[in-house]
Order: structure tokens, then sequence, then C-alpha cells
């Protein structure tokens, strides 16, 4: 992966904090940032002569504001800015074909917003050609300037293996290259059902998941040979099992499933569970 990483940015708190945790990630892989403002989405109420002039000014002043604390932030990092005028969902995708991964803000345990409202940034999150990240406004593991390091204890990257299998390679690269790029810790995940049958073989279940999560992590691991991993297998719905599972976690991974159609697009509810509770950044990678 090699584009830029792009951010939704609409000024507010948590596509603020987004872009900060943009911008380490984009350093910490050698990648170049891409702030993005959607100026048709700003709800200014003033005469409709003037509206449109100051919703560019403003889309403006905050991508200024932003890229100026980025570079002081990392003095090294590439950052371009983007005002465009027609909506952000739209937008995004848009620049999601040729970026490494799109971070949008959430403000908190509920739907991501950012300069994305509910519905909308949910579907950039279902629809995203490219993983998307969202990142809560009161991040413990976002640093927020020198005052407010990130939480020490966030040292893991945490990735859900719901079907292990060439299908979660796509996954498994995007958390180990998060993992390597950050000296980080990785987690992978797999729940069992509560009722767990032996195999035709006579193997029981849980040996059997746990053989076939070694074998779906075991390239990885030599591509990867400095990321120390935990497969954590555990017996209980997924939801609740990856929630458990990420009291250290700096950034989960989850996967969806590609959509043929813009109008058959869904996540699933281990998707839907993590970006609603799970307290660090939430990447929804897409995969067949």
């Amino acid at each position: 992966m090699s584009g830029p990483v792009v951010v939704g940015l609409d000024g507010s708190p948590a596509s603020v904090t987004a872009a900060w945790w943009a911008a380490r990630e984009a350093a910490d892989r050698r990648l170049p940032v891409v702030l993005l403002h959607s100026w048709t989405t700003q709800p200014l109420d003033l005469p409709a002569g003037q509206e449109a002039q100051a919703k560019r000014r403003h889309g403006d002043e905050v991508l200024t504001r932003t890229s100026a604390e980025l570079l002081r932030r990392h003095p090294a990092l590439s950052v371009t800015t983007q005002l465009v005028p027609y909506p952000a969902a739209q937008a995004l995708l848009e620049r999601g074909e040729s970026a490494s991964m799109l971070v949008l803000g959430s403000r908190g345990h509920g739907s991501v917003a950012g300069f994305l409202l509910g519905a909308i940034s949910l579907r950039v999150l279902g629809l995203a050609p490219c993983p998307a990240v969202a990142v809560r406004a009161d991040d413990p593991a976002v640093e927020a300037g020198r005052d407010h390091p990130a939480a020490a204890d966030r040292d893991e990257i945490v990735v859900g293996v719901q079907e292990p299998g060439a299908v979660t390679d796509p996954l498994l690269e995007f958390a180990f290259t998060a993992a390597g790029a950050h000296g980080a810790g990785l987690r992978a995940v797999r729940a069992l059902p509560l009722c767990a049958p032996a195999t035709e073989a006579g193997e029981d279940l849980e040996a059997q998941e746990r053989r076939r999560l070694a074998e779906a992590l075991a390239p990885w691991r030599d591509k990867f040979p400095d990321v120390p991993v935990i497969e954590h297998v555990a017996t209980g719905a997924a939801t609740h099992v990856l929630l458990a599972a990420t009291s250290r976690g700096c950034l989960t991974v989850v996967g969806r499933r590609l959509h043929p159609s813009q109008l058959a697009w869904k996540l699933g509810p281990v998707a839907h569970a993590a970006l609603h509770h799970i307290p660090c950044p939430v990447a929804v990678v897409p995969h067949d």
C-alpha cells in the first residue's frame, strides 16, 4: 500500500483527532496525507448570497489550521489539502480507489460522524475500496499533544479472524503492516461457538481452529518476524470475544465483504459492534 492516507476533515474535535492519528500512521508508514474537506456540508445559517463564500472560507481555514498542526508534529510529513464542492461521501469513496486508507472521525460511542453524518459515514465504511478507519474524539490510543500522550498500555494491534484462510489475507496484511510500523504486538482473535462438536477426524473443534489460525498466521509471521503474535482463541459470540480482547488495543482490525453494488452494501454485526463499542481506532478492511 503506497497511496496516501486520506482524512475527512471538518474541524470538529472528532475529525481533528482523526487527522492526528492519520498523521502519525502516515509518518510511521512513510506515506503522504491528504486532508479533504467538503464545504457543501457546512450548516451555516447565512443569507443565500453569502453562504457559499462563507463555507469555502471556513473550509480553507479548517484545512490550513490542521495542516499547520500536523506539520508542527511531523515536520517531514507530506501534507496536501483538498476543498471539494460535492458531497463528502462521494469525495472519500472516489479517493479510496487510490488511497492506502480513509480516516474518519467519530464523536464517541455512537454513530460515526465527523463531517460525515450517521448513515452516510457508515456507507463510506461499508463501500470504501480500501481500509477505512474510524477514530474517536477522546480516544486514549491517540496522542493529543505533549500534555496528553497516547496511553502507554495501548500496545497491541487486534485483528478479528472470522474465517481463517486466504479470505483473511487483506486483514492480516493490514494488521501486520501496522504492527511492524509501530513496533507493536499483534493479537489475532478467533471466536468459537458455545457448542463445539468433534470433527470427523476426532479432533475437537478448538484444537482444529487453533491449528487453522496458526496456519493462516504462519506466512505473515515469516514476513514480519519482529512482530510478536498472540493467538487468542475463545468460546463465545464473535462480538463479545473481540470486544473482550481489545483492552490493550491501539488499533482493532475487522473485515467486511466486498459488494458488487452500492445498493446492496452492509456492515456485518462484528464490524458494527466494533465501531460502536471499541474505544480505540477501528479499521474496516474489505475482502472477497
